[in-house]
């Protein structure tokens, strides 16, 4: 396979973004998936190179990369030295920045003839997630959906996140990372771009408006997003397919940094059933 890491995408007037991208040495005309991933994540996190390199052995292009405001930069995208931007970010930037990915793909790939720019899938973890179900409603390039213990409201995130007179008050809150001891800063704007952004972040909505085949997959043993969440999600479009993994934790019991070739059972039954999805051909009936 060819494996293209820390592409820098520039953009005018934003931020740059980092583009990771893994396609089958013998492609054909193969479909090219988008791996958005969730808060207080980055693309090299844990296993998620290893998961791409599982897709590109089936036949898959995957390309993964950094929101451009998750707190990486293109000299270190790995955790969050830019804790500055981190705080600026918000879901709509997030949202951007995925359709710039896109544009990105359409517009360099084009001529790959391995590669088929016509099919662009989604696949969204946490976080990340419920920003790819908003996409697929908004942007009919994507053809097929897969959200990995995805969120189902953010909404609900704010209501959740402690005293918002305080935070406005105060114009910025922190959450503890517990992986690295940093203290990361959110801005008030973060909540001010949701509340001016209601309806085109309306996770619930954008799920009843999805009419491509989309697969929720989310653990048992989630405890950072319940397992209700993705159920909610499936019971929002009855096209939609679910899978419940036994056993699984937000992230599919992998861990950062993950050293190690072989994967949990759990991930790999992740990684079998995307596959499987994403290699089916799509029903029109």
């Amino acid at each position: 396979m060819t494996i293209i890491e820390n592409h820098v995408y520039h953009r005018a007037g934003k931020k740059p973004i980092l583009l990771d991208y893994y396609i089958p040495l013998n492609g054909n005309k193969c479909p090219i998936i988008i791996f958005a991933h969730g808060y207080k994540g980055f693309k090299d996190w844990g296993a998620w190179s290893l998961m791409g390199k599982e897709f590109t052995k089936a036949g898959l292009c995957f390309i993964k990369f950094n929101f451009s405001h998750n707190g990486g930069t293109v000299d270190q995208p790995i955790d969050f030295p830019d804790l500055e931007a981190f705080g600026t970010n918000n879901y709509s930037k997030e949202l951007d920045d995925l359709g710039d990915v896109m544009d990105w793909i359409i517009s360099n790939l084009k001529n790959e003839l391995r590669v088929d720019t016509s099919l662009l899938y989604l696949i969204g973890h946490s976080r990340g997630g419920g920003i790819s179900i908003l996409k697929t409603a908004e942007d009919s390039r994507i053809k097929k959906l897969i959200t990995l213990a995805s969120v189902c409201d953010f909404g609900e995130r704010f209501i959740n996140a402690g005293d918002l007179e305080q935070w406005k008050k105060d114009g910025v809150k922190y959450v503890t990372n517990g992986r690295t001891k940093q203290e990361m800063p959110h801005f008030i704007q973060f909540y001010e771009d949701y509340i001016q952004h209601k309806e085109r972040l309306n996770i619930k909505s954008a799920s009843q408006n999805i009419n491509i085949p989309h697969l929720v997959i989310h653990g048992d043993a989630d405890t950072s997003v319940s397992v209700n969440e993705g159920q909610k999600i499936h019971s929002w479009n009855k096209k939609s397919k679910l899978k419940i993994i036994e056993g699984a934790d937000h992230v599919f019991n992998v861990k950062h940094p993950w050293n190690k070739d072989s994967l949990p059972q759990e991930f790999n039954e992740v990684i079998t059933a995307s596959i499987k999805f994403l290699k089916q051909k799509t029903d029109h009936s």
